[in-house]
């Protein structure tokens, strides 16, 4: 026999209040007549009171009618808040799955509601209004990818547009940043000129704070064919990520990487945690040795790395880094990379830059608050 799903049910309190009118009477006769007190037949209108096998009994008699009417009616009226709580469930699990919910709505990326419905319509509206979101979902980068990854992308992808730039892009545009961004290297003060510099070139730079668990440094991507974006995480406060990240990324803006092919979104560059160089595409490594050479020749280093193992004195290091013209945190960044020095040696060398940073770029996260339009 198939199974018929009733639309809607309503409590049996809302035929009980039909009869009432019918009769001319008032919830105060029907608790007379039942010998229950107001508020119990208020709350049996309203439906808060399930009607069980005595009080269906008292209901026939005062409406001289066979109780398991009511019986029915009050089965029927839970089973359908059951089947509608069910539904919630299912949808709100699948909804948990697709995005990060708890994040987004404590970082205001979608407005929080106990509605299954508008909240469901939040998430929607989030992905559909980037540009992205399709191909953020299809991405077959090297790294898994997850929910947390894709809003991420999706909201640098939407703040992207909020970003000015200065002129349009080309391949002599980017030379030329590259060129400036070089003589920023020496000092870790340097970095606030960076949006700007990027910006003169046709380059969109941004930062959105790392969501949990996605360990995600950067991303690049293109709202048309001259509209590069560079967004950085900032996953670590330190000079070293900060440069080696940005350079990774503007070499994929150099080859024009994610304009016709999968999203170059980069997870555990550098540190500790990083990606084994090895299982990295070759697309992936010629962007970490751009980014690696950039800031110091690769000779002049093999050079050092021979003349002082294993002796990494923090007056050598801080002397060389003078010698090439960049910041000491570079060259302790480089040999940690190249496992010549723990991770633990020279961190004072590291300067932090975020706040550097988050003050001439359009930031996303830490606290700082967004226009609302965004």
């Amino acid at each position: 026999m198939a199974q018929r799903q009733i639309a809607e049910a309503f409590p049996p309190g809302e035929f009980i209040r039909e009869e009432l009118e019918a009769r001319g009477w008032n919830q105060q006769d029907l608790a007379d007549i039942l010998g229950r007190t107001p508020t119990v037949v208020s709350q049996i209108l309203t439906g808060k009171r399930e009607i069980n096998p005595e009080l269906a009994k008292d209901l026939g008699a005062a409406f001289n009618v066979d109780p398991q009417f009511f019986m029915n009616l009050e089965t029927a009226y839970r089973l359908f808040l059951a089947e509608q709580a069910d539904s919630a469930v299912a949808r709100r699990s699948k909804l948990y799955s697709r995005a990060p919910i708890k994040e987004m709505i404590k970082r205001h990326w979608i407005e929080t509601s106990d509605s299954i419905e508008i909240l469901e319509k939040e998430v929607e509206e989030f992905f559909a209004a980037s540009p992205l979101a399709h191909a953020a979902r299809k991405s077959t980068s090297y790294h898994a990818q997850n929910p947390s990854i894709d809003a991420w992308v999706c909201r640098a992808s939407r703040l992207a547009r909020a970003v000015s730039v200065g002129a349009v892009f080309s391949d002599v545009a980017a030379e030329t940043a590259c060129s400036k961004l070089r003589k920023l290297m020496s000092h870790a003060e340097e970095v606030r000129h960076v949006p700007r510099i990027l910006a003169d070139s046709g380059i969109r730079f941004l930062v959105v704070e790392h969501l949990p668990q996605t360990r995600i440094d950067g991303a690049t991507f293109w709202l048309d064919s001259q509209s590069p974006v560079i967004v950085l995480s900032l996953r670590y406060d330190r000079l070293d990520w900060f440069w080696h990240t940005l350079l990774h990324e503007m070499d994929h803006v150099r080859k024009r990487h994610g304009l016709d092919d999968d999203l170059p979104i980069d997870v555990a560059l550098v540190g500790e945690d990083a990606a084994s160089f090895e299982d990295r595409p070759e697309r992936e490594k010629e962007a970490d040795r751009f980014a690696a050479d950039f800031s110091l020749s690769r000779a002049e280093l093999d050079n050092f790395i021979a003349r002082i193992r294993p002796l990494y004195s923090k007056e050598r290091i801080k002397g060389f880094a003078m010698r090439m013209g960049v910041h000491p945190a570079l060259v302790v960044g480089q040999l940690q990379f190249r496992k010549e020095i723990l991770y633990s040696h020279s961190r004072d060398l590291l300067a932090k830059v975020r706040h550097l940073v988050t003050a001439s770029a359009l930031t996303d996260g830490w606290g700082q608050p967004l226009p609302s339009n965004l």
